[in-house]
Parts: structure tokens; C-alpha cells; sequence
């Protein structure tokens, strides 16, 4: 099938969970879609039209998988991350930050090589703003304007907040038109749920569904500390809408629904349709377990969308609950089959 007339767009880490997700949107709008990651999705076929399987932290694949089109839109989520289990504890803070820089220096530079990208999006994270604006867990201040002076709480955040700066600073030398945008804690269907890289809403999923009635199931830390928590389908839709539109950003993406740990554990509970109390597990248990101090983050922290909807106007329209209960679905059945996330 000739290609010439269709539009195309180059989802890189789309072996990921949100670039898998982000493909499958592109290909239902018509789009001619190129994938390019390390691995294929885990959990499905890819969508893409084509797949590469690559290092984007070495220049010349990403030389090779930029500079052969026309890209109306280009979108970047590759990035070595996790949940809270993966990123504060320390032990991956150099792979983290070398790693993703790497493919992000090399992305911007070969898109002002290039000159033949639209536009590109660069997926940053809610960990980039101050551990000091988060010590509140009733009142966080994740407002976009909040980020300066920096104080990010983990080196993961540090990170984010380099490469977003990498992006805006060659728009401005060279051009490129960028769009960044600050995910607040992604979740759903076809994500990571075991293993070490999983993120809060999977890990509870996870533990309340292999649970027999009666257990408890563990929580890091006190269980008062505060998050809010995206459902996949709706960041898909405000990246989309945010990426077409005329803000450049940093702009939250995220939700509004501030949930207190303990509390998303007991909606986990909830879905799972079992009887099951809470064991909070911190200091030198936690120590003694793991082997290392328990990596909870800041106390606070919940998306500000006031920006968002002032320059994109849309708002998500699920509570968490519809999310955890697709999410819960999905990673029972995974647990039903034998399977595991690599």
C-alpha cells in the first residue's frame, strides 16, 4: 500500500505501555505509523506499520529512523523508568539518568539535523517538581509555574527536568516545534504489573488479586501519602489534543483525584470483591525485607490541570475506580493465565 498520501508519525518506546497505546490511537486515526524500542510490546501485537527494534541511545539508529520521511508528528516515551520500587531507591540512578538522556539529546539533535519533523512530543513526569512544594500531603503545589527553584526528589525527576529543558532549548536555536508535557502516575491494561517496575495502581492490582480472603496486603510507607492516578485511555486522548494544539508547555497531565495510599488500597480491595485488611510496612521492617530503606517518595504530590484546560479545554472524564477496575480485570486474568511480565 503506497504511503505517500497518508500522514505519519514515529512513536519511539513504543514497546512501552503508553507508546503501545499511543500507536494503536494513531493507527485508528489513519496514520502510517513507524515503532521504535528496545523490545516489542509485551503484552500484544504491535499496531505499528513497522516496528524497529533498537537502542535509541545509539545516534545512528536514531539517524536511521528519523531521517528517511516526512514525520507529521513524532512522539517520545522511550525512557529507562518505574514505579517507586525502580526509581528511589537509588541503586539505578545512573543507568536511569545516562540512559534516557542519551536517547533524548539524540533525538532533539537529529530533529534539528533533520528538519523534517512537524512537531514532537516529549513525555516529562509530575517527579521533576520540588520535594519541597510536596511535603503536605493534603496540599501539594504541582502548579507548572511551581518547578523553579528545582528540587526534585529523585534523580529519575532530575532527569525529566534536563530533558525537558533539552527539547525547549533547541526549539528555540534550531527550530523544531516541541510540545512537553508532565505525566502524573499513567496506568491500565497492558502495563508492567510484577517484577520490580511496576507502578502503584499495577502493584495493588497485583497483590489484591493474589490474595485469599482473610490476607493482608502490604503498603510502602504510612498509607497517608498522597498521589492521583491517570487512566491510560484519557492521557492518550489529553496527549493527543495537547500535542494538535498551540500550548508548547510544560503542561500537567494527569488527574485531578487525590487519593491518599491507604485509600487506594482499599479501592483495590474494592474491586477485587474480597475481604482483606492492610499492612503498612515502613523503617526497619521494610529494611530487613528488602534490604534497602523504604522507597515512598514525597508525601504529596496530585496534578494541577488548571493550565491544561485554560490552553487545551478538556478535562478527564472518568473517576479512578472505572481505571482500577479495567486495570484489576486485566492483570487478574494475567495472573489466571501463569503469565508474568518479563
Amino acid at each position: 500500500m503506497s504511503t505517500e498520501n497518508l500522514k505519519k508519525a514515529l512513536v519511539m518506546g513504543a514497546g512501552g505501555f503508553i507508546g503501545s497505546h499511543m500507536v494503536k490511537r494513531l493507527k485508528k486515526e489513519g496514520f502510517w505509523v513507524r515503532g521504535v524500542d528496545l523490545k516489542y510490546p509485551e503484552y500484544a501485537e504491535t499496531a505499528a506499520d513497522e516496528f524497529v527494534q533498537g537502542d535509541l541511545r545509539d545516534p545512528l539508529l536514531v539517524k536511521n529512523v528519523m531521517s528517511d520521511s516526512h514525520w507529521d508528528e513524532v512522539y517520545q516515551f522511550a525512557a529507562d523508568m518505574g514505579g517507586a520500587g525502580f526509581v528511589f531507591t537509588g541503586e539505578n540512578d545512573a543507568d536511569i539518568m545516562h540512559n534516557s538522556a542519551l536517547v533524548n539529546l539524540n533525538v532533539a539533535h537529529q530533529a534539528a539535523k533533520d528538519k523534517n519533523t512537524e512537531r514532537i512530543f516529549y513525555s516529562s513526569s509530575a517527579c521533576m517538581y520540588p520535594e519541597h512544594n510536596q511535603l503536605d500531603s493534603d496540599n501539594p503545589n504541582c502548579t507548572e509555574d511551581s518547578a523553579y527553584p528545582a528540587d526534585p526528589d529523585s534523580e529519575y525527576g532530575w532527569e525529566k527536568l534536563f530533558s525537558e529543558r533539552v527539547f525547549l532549548a533547541f526549539m528555540r536555536n534550531y527550530g523544531i516545534t516541541v510540545r512537553v508535557a508532565r505525566y502524573h502516575n499513567i496506568f491500565g491494561p497492558e502495563g508492567t504489573w510484577d517484577g520490580g517496575r511496576e507502578k502503584a495502581p499495577a502493584a495493588m492490582c497485583r497483590k489484591a488479586a493474589l490474595a485469599k480472603e482473610g490476607d493482608s496486603i502490604e503498603v510502602w510507607g504510612p498509607g497517608t501519602q498522597t498521589r492521583s492516578f491517570l487512566y491510560i485511555d484519557e492521557c492518550i486522548e489529553a496527549t493527543i489534543r495537547f500535542m494538535r494544539g498551540e500550548f508548547i508547555g510544560p503542561v500537567n497531565i494527569g488527574s485531578e483525584e487525590m487519593i491518599a495510599m491507604n485509600d487506594f488500597a482499599k479501592m483495590a480491595i474494592q474491586v477485587s470483591n474480597k475481604a482483606l485488611d492492610i499492612y503498612n510496612i515502613d523503617g526497619e521492617d521494610f529494611f530487613n525485607k528488602y534490604g534497602h530503606k523504604c522507597p515512598i517518595g514525597v508525601n504529596g504530590r496530585n496534578s494541577d490541570n488548571s493550565l491544561y484546560f485554560e490552553k487545551v479545554g478538556w478535562k478527564v472524564s472518568e473517576p479512578l475506580i472505572n481505571g482500577m477496575q479495567r486495570t484489576f480485570s486485566w492483570i487478574n486474568q494475567q495472573i489466571i493465565e501463569g503469565k508474568k511480565s518479563s
